[in-house]
């Protein structure tokens, strides 16, 4: 499949305070088309909070998407986290697979007729 206007992988990521918070954002993201995939996992974070050293586990996610969604996928990760600071950071993607970007453009195409098989499901 070829990808029209030469769309651009990008990871969006992000911080959360728990795993159940990063589940319903990433479920609400992917159902609306705003990215393709969400990969989390839980991380220790150090940093000045206040003039105060803070130190908690977090869970980090990383949100797969396209150029084109990019700008929607931040302002409703931003709408929608409960941090009052969230963080948000783009990270564009260089020499990704041309299947796998492809997979992410059909992913975060808003609803066609014709439904595909990605191609993404666990190998046998």
């Amino acid at each position: 499949m070829k990808i029209q206007n030469k769309q651009s992988g990008i990871i969006v990521l992000s911080t959360f305070p728990d795993e159940e918070s990063i589940i319903s954002i990433a479920e609400q993201l992917i159902n609306k088309k705003l990215c393709a995939c969400v990969s989390l996992t839980k991380v220790r974070s150090l940093y000045n909070w206040n003039n105060k050293l803070e130190n908690h586990f977090e869970y980090i996610a990383l949100f797969k998407t396209t150029s084109s969604t990019a700008e929607d996928l931040k302002s409703n990760i931003k709408r929608a986290h409960p941090y009052g600071v969230p963080e948000i950071v783009e990270l564009k993607m260089n020499k990704v697979s041309e299947s796998y970007l492809s997979w992410m453009a059909e992913a975060t195409k808003k609803k066609d007729k014709n439904k595909k098989k990605s191609g993404r499901s666990k190998k046998s």
